[in-house]
């Protein structure tokens, strides 16, 4: 087959294939409450064009779709909710040099399967339901796993996150950890964990 040919049967291949999303342009621009004007200035046509493509009364090239279609994907990117957006300000936390007992209280009391272990304002460790069952679990007295100190058996922090992570990144965090803490110059600022994540449904 000729090669240029070639070259202009996958040009319109790629065209056809894109055809059907372009119903879509005045549906999502209105998502984003942009105005034909708005769109136009954004990606340098005139606001008639815009027009005529969602009334069908013209048949754009494939790189006018694709430019504004790049241009909304842009927007996507830019209004992601971040880490900020849902995070839990108030961080229940527990220091390394306490013991088991309040681990266990504190996770009573609020209802969490794990928390943030923290030295000098920052996290060191982390202690988990899961943890504590197995320290239960081993057969020693219960008086005196209640005495241990959560550094001796407390596992690696959780990732620290800044403020403005996409919650895309951090729900791709938490398919594997428990738990996120969110830091702001350097000073955590709050924790998300998977319940969190319900915040943006």
């Amino acid at each position: 087959m000729n090669k240029i040919f070639l070259k202009e049967y996958k040009l319109l291949f790629t065209i056809i294939i894109m055809l059907p999303e372009i119903d879509k342009i005045k549906i999502i621009r209105k998502n984003f409450d942009l105005t034909q004007k708005d769109l136009a200035a954004s990606i340098g046509v005139s606001q008639s064009i815009i027009a005529k493509i969602e009334s069908k009364k013209v048949n754009p090239s494939y790189d006018l779709v694709k430019k504004i279609f790049n241009f909304f994907d842009g927007l996507e990117k830019t209004n992601e909710s971040k880490a900020k957006d849902i995070m839990s300000k108030k961080i229940i936390k527990i220091g390394k040099d306490d013991k088991i007992s309040k681990a266990i209280e504190l996770m009573k009391r609020y209802g969490f399967s794990q928390l943030p272990v923290f030295s000098g304002g920052h996290s060191v460790g982390s202690i988990t339901e899961a943890i504590v069952v197995r320290l239960i679990s081993s057969g020693e007295a219960l008086n005196k796993i209640m005495e241990i100190k959560i550094e001796d058996v407390m596992e690696e922090s959780f990732p620290v996150v800044n403020e403005e992570t996409p919650i895309s990144s951090i729900s791709a965090l938490l398919q594997h950890i428990s738990a996120v803490v969110v830091n702001r110059k350097a000073k955590a600022s709050g924790i998300i964990t998977k319940s969190d994540l319900l915040k943006t449904r």
